[in-house]
């Protein structure tokens, strides 16, 4: 089976005026692709919660260890990367195709600042394939359909959802995308999902400010609300826990962070 690299949508058109998040938490995670409000704006959150950077490191160590564990010992061979993010080392077909070189990626994202870079994300074994799909996370149908053209969507997928969610700032709204997409996948699919909580006060002050600069804002969310996104899958080992928690690798000395990360099974 021969690479695939496609992608959809207009030119993308950047602005950089304004703090934007994937800009920040490419900084936060040690990146390059960020402007000078965007540093600004970051090192201001910093100011307020200095925990922000483990835990933009924590989701990305998170996303490689639970694509590893999906590709692996789950043997799932095709990922649905929602909110996808700007290109970083080990991105998702990368970690994939490592494990299995046939493995076929589709990342979801509506950035132009991720669509402007996604020719990075659009490389492949030529076993597999990776696509693009260049849309909002709650057109639902659009990112089906579209996945449908790299995906065989009658076999199992597993889908990551890491760090998002919040931009929708309705939970119901958030919840629906992911019913919205995993009703629609078979059994044997899988969720690998992380996102932050209110538990820590000088977290929701620096959101808050955040939210303040004329950004796109975020909402974080209870652990209840969190647990929920997870109705009706079988949470896998060792459920759903504190980032670093989820099946740390030897020699990680895991922290408490106010962010909390599970893969879950559809039965």
């Amino acid at each position: 089976m021969s690479s695939e690299s496609t992608s959809s949508g207009a030119g993308p058109v950047v602005d950089e005026s304004v703090p934007h998040s994937a800009r920040i938490w490419n900084y936060w995670q040690g990146g390059k692709e960020y402007y000078a409000v965007d540093k600004e704006a970051g090192d201001a959150y910093i100011a307020v919660f200095p925990g922000i950077v483990d835990i933009a490191r924590s989701m990305r160590y998170f996303l490689r260890r639970s694509v590893r564990f999906l590709a692996g010992e789950a043997g799932i061979s095709q990922f649905l990367d929602i909110g996808t993010g700007l290109p970083t080392a080990d991105n998702t077909h990368q970690i994939a195709q490592s494990i299995n070189p046939a493995a076929r990626i589709v990342y979801v994202d509506n950035d132009p600042t991720v669509l402007a870079h996604a020719r990075a994300l659009l490389t492949s074994t030529p076993e597999g394939a990776t696509a693009y799909i260049d849309t909002d996370l709650t057109n639902t149908e659009v990112v089906l359909r579209e996945a449908a053209k790299t995906l065989d969507l009658s076999k199992p997928v597993g889908v990551t959802i890491n760090g998002v969610l919040g931009h929708t700032n309705d939970y119901g709204v958030a919840k629906s995308v992911v019913t919205g997409i995993l009703d629609n996948l078979v059994a044997g699919s899988y969720l690998a999902f992380s996102d932050s909580t209110t538990e820590d006060e000088a977290f929701n002050r620096a959101q808050q400010a955040y939210d303040e600069t004329g950004a796109v804002p975020y909402k974080l969310w209870t652990p209840e609300e969190l647990r929920g996104f997870f109705d009706g899958l079988e949470l896998v080992e060792p459920g759903l826990v504190p980032i670093p928690h989820w099946r740390p690798e030897p020699g990680d000395n895991p922290k408490d962070l106010p962010t909390l990360a599970g893969v879950g099974r559809k039965p």
